[in-house]
């Protein structure tokens, strides 16, 4: 069973898991920090070369200093606050939704033996804690004192509370065959296989959940640029504007590590008797940066949908797939385990996550014979 806070300092239990929290949101802050710079860059040097351009190439060696330079902008760039505006709610809502996705990190096991908080419940904290950004979101877009600003939050709030739900009957089926609510335990229950075998349909569930969750590409409705200006922050500059992206980063990485805890295994992987603890560390950032890959990969090849589609999408495929998926599980989990209960769940798994895969992204990219318009 993983342990809260493993070191002793002064001595004092209370004055140590000071220390230890202060300690953990230092490092995490900072690697957040950094990790939104550079992904802005490896986003644009990535989407770049697989859409055969060069991406940022002028600001020292092969551009790499635009991220540096964009943060420096920011920061030094005028804050500006309309007359309109609810000032509280309005200088209040980008920490609500930076926190709302810094908040589930601590309840993530990132080495063996060890997480910041190893809640009984980790994983209805996260689903908890996740919903601030909506609120934070509803907070901008109400305070601003613009109609744009207000559909945007609107149209935000109402994409992701509706995935929230696909992307949480993921994690019930998760939860339902690992039989364990705490993350560290959920990490234990993959010594054998990891979940995204027997669990690929809800895999691939929670990764189209999460890219509406994270507002990015094709889900990346409430900042069209055509219709809204820029959604929810339009009213924002400087710093305030800088910290609702630099949200946006991390709920990226956020779900990211969710789905390398829940389903890839966490810190598990090969590793040296040379440094033991840095290895698992290691295989934990590397299998959350490979999804955030996949990320900025379907960021660089899918065009974005229209509204109506995205909650259709979301309403009558994703969340009816993902309560069948949930009943399977249920139905395999309560065979005996001298049944064969893994090889009968990975066999689902398999036919009915390539079922999954072709209706679920099909529909996104195929074109429909009634919505086409003849050409003079």
């Amino acid at each position: 069973m993983a342990t809260t806070w493993p070191l002793v300092i002064t001595g004092n239990a209370v004055l140590d898991g000071f220390i230890c929290i202060f300690a953990v949101c230092f490092i995490l802050i900072n690697f957040i920090a950094v990790y939104a710079g550079v992904s802005t860059y490896a986003e644009r040097k990535i989407a770049g070369h697989m859409q055969a351009r060069v991406g940022p190439y002028r600001i020292w060696w092969h551009g790499f200093g635009v991220w540096i330079a964009d943060a420096l902008k920011l920061m030094i760039k005028e804050d500006i606050i309309a007359k309109d505006t609810d000032r509280l709610l309005f200088k209040l809502s980008p920490y609500v939704v930076f926190a709302g996705s810094f908040a589930c990190w601590v309840a993530l096991p990132f080495i063996p033996g060890w997480s910041p908080a190893n809640f009984n419940i980790g994983i209805l904290y996260l689903l908890a804690v996740s919903s601030a950004v909506v609120i934070g979101i509803l907070m901008a877009g109400w305070s601003s004192g613009s109609n744009y600003p207000l559909l945007g939050s609107v149209r935000s709030s109402a994409q992701m509370i509706s995935y929230e739900v696909g992307m949480a009957l993921a994690i019930v089926a998760v939860v339902m065959y690992s039989d364990a609510l705490r993350m560290s335990e959920i990490v234990a229950s993959q010594d054998r296989i990891w979940n995204v075998i027997p669990q690929f349909p809800a895999f691939v569930i929670y990764l189209i959940a999460g890219l509406a969750e994270t507002n990015r590409p094709p889900f990346d409705l409430p900042e069209a640029e055509s219709e809204l200006v820029a959604g929810y922050h339009t009213e924002y500059s400087g710093i305030k504007f800088a910290m609702f992206y630099l949200g946006e980063y991390l709920n990226t990485v956020t779900v990211a590590a969710v789905a390398t805890t829940l389903w890839l295994g966490g810190w598990r992987g090969p590793a040296p008797d040379v440094l033991p603890w840095l290895w698992p560390l290691l295989w934990f950032l590397l299998k959350v940066l490979v999804i955030v890959y996949v990320y900025i990969w379907i960021r660089a090849t899918l065009p974005r949908i229209r509204y109506d589609r995205l909650m259709a999408f979301g309403w009558k495929r994703l969340i009816p797939f993902g309560l069948l998926w949930v009943m399977l599980t249920g139905a395999i989990v309560v065979l005996p385990d001298e049944f064969g209960r893994d090889t009968v769940i990975t066999a689902f798994a398999i036919g009915f996550g390539a079922l999954v895969v072709i209706s679920l992204v099909w529909p996104l990219i195929a074109p429909r014979a009634s919505e086409e318009v003849p050409v003079p």
